[in-house]
């Protein structure tokens, strides 16, 4: 890929709207933006001043397709590093085309996938985790996702990456240059000193990837289980929680065959919830793969939603309560949310008697009725209650990328082996393996050690235009 040519695409959502913006990068941008523009005013735009704005014509010879403003921004100051003109015209998918299609022929080149942000990174604007996360912040769609995004397109996760990577390389260096004085037995590098940064980068590294279960959940949204028996409610309580008609609804036990999915937002946070197939013994085939299933489901949610019916348990609560202790016992990390579901048809002796029955066996019950509505929010309210959201409003780094979880991984695991080296008095040309492959994985978060391969993969799931 030629990054020195000059690139153009529709930089906002394809189909007809109000107005459409059209951005153009590279050392041509303004002579082949001026050839196309002609200004109210008289005005050549290549002559004009960066981050400036101009209102004129778009002319493809005498023919005018748009009246049009076009922003000037010109290197280096611009999101690509590069000369940028952004044409803002109208909506028409058909004025959008022929602009591009002008611009083409005037010897532009379509832009790929992620090309621009891709170029600001090979000019510097922006380090490689703060690229990834423009393509997050994009994809944001909860409060929460969207704080994680911006936090690191800010440079916070980078910038500590970075601190302890030069702290590091520093104390390399040190070590290197001992090598090159091996013969007269010369220590560049404190070895107290030394210890201590490996001590301070394991506990920070540690920190890091300890933070990536918290920050994949609330970038990918919180998967919840609804389990229990058939007909105790679960696709009523689905339902009642998206507020519409997601799940079918019936008085047969067993509707349910296969799980549905579906999102919300509480609290800013993103919700998966699962609405599954009732655990019963059976003998039907189709029924049997809709409970397996409802199991798979709960290995992979985060919560899980133990549901039963309320009027059930004055005649059966010894099973509820044994149904209960497996799921804990399976599951012990997982939190359990019990919740007695049909309260509505409950005396209030009976509900009496059941909650104080339940609550020394159950951290978490909630008693609902998924019909009416009734205690639907506090479910809500306790399901938010398991986020660890204390990070996030504290502006702390949480790791949300795989790719960076993973080189924090390696790193942890480089950085282990030079502690096991300082405490077995390794001699320092055996120590510097060791920290090159720390500082190898320390760069590949920020860009600092990056390849084409590594590049195209990255900015293949970016959207065209940005």
């Amino acid at each position: 890929m030629n990054y020195n040519d000059t690139i153009v695409a529709l930089a906002t959502p394809s189909g007809a709207g109000a107005i459409a913006v059209i951005r153009l990068s590279g050392e041509e941008a303004l002579e082949i933006a001026s050839g196309v523009f002609s200004s109210v005013s008289g005005k050549v735009l290549k002559k004009q001043k960066t981050h400036t704005i101009h209102l004129g014509h778009i002319k493809d010879g005498d023919r005018t397709l748009d009246e049009v403003l076009i922003s000037v921004f010109k290197n280096p100051n611009s999101y690509t590093g590069e000369d940028v003109v952004e044409i803002s015209c109208h909506g028409s998918a058909f004025i959008q085309q022929e602009i591009i299609q002008l611009c083409l022929r005037k010897g532009c080149r379509m832009a790929q996938a992620g090309e621009f942000t891709l170029r600001a990174f090979l000019n510097a604007k922006m380090d490689l985790s703060q690229a990834e996360a423009v393509a997050d912040l994009i994809a944001s769609d909860s409060e929460a996702s969207h704080q994680l995004a911006i936090q690191q397109m800010r440079g916070g996760f980078s910038n500590e990456i970075k601190r302890l990577r030069e702290e590091l390389l520093n104390f390399a260096s040190l070590i290197e240059l001992e090598l090159d004085f091996a013969e007269e037995d010369v220590a560049f590098a404190n070895r107290d000193d030394f210890q201590q940064l490996i001590t301070k980068i394991t506990q920070v590294l540690k920190r890091l990837i300890d933070s990536f279960a918290t920050g994949n959940v609330l970038k990918n949204g919180i998967p919840v289980a609804i389990v229990g028996e058939p007909n105790v409610g679960k696709s009523t309580l689905l339902n009642a929680l998206l507020n519409e008609e997601r799940a079918i609804v019936s008085d047969i036990a067993g509707t349910t065959r296969d799980t549905i999915e579906d999102e919300i937002v509480i609290g800013g946070v993103g919700f998966r919830f699962i609405d599954t197939a009732g655990i019963r013994e059976t003998t039907d085939t189709i029924e049997g793969l809709g409970i397996k299933k409802t199991f798979e489901k709960m290995e992979q949610a985060q919560v899980v939603v133990y549901l039963f019916d309320a009027q059930e348990f004055k005649v059966s609560g010894s099973k509820f309560q044994i149904e209960i202790e497996k799921i804990k016992n399976k599951y012990p990390q997982k939190p359990l949310v019990v919740v007695a579901n049909k309260i509505d048809r409950l005396s209030e002796n009976e509900k009496t008697n059941f909650i104080k029955t339940l609550t020394p066996h159950v951290s978490h019950l909630t008693p609902i009725s998924a019909k009416t509505g009734n205690g639907v929010e506090e479910l809500k309210t306790t399901l938010l209650d398991f986020v660890n959201t204390g990070a996030l409003r504290n502006n702390e780094t949480i790791v949300t990328n795989t790719r960076h979880y993973d080189s924090l991984l390696k790193a942890l695991e480089e950085i282990q082996k030079v502690q096991a080296g300082i405490n077995s008095n390794l001699s320092g040309d055996l120590l510097a393996i060791d920290i090159r492959q720390a500082l190898y994985h320390f760069g590949e978060i920020t860009g600092e050690i990056s390849n084409d391969e590594l590049l195209g993969n990255i900015f293949a799931n970016f959207c065209i235009g940005k």
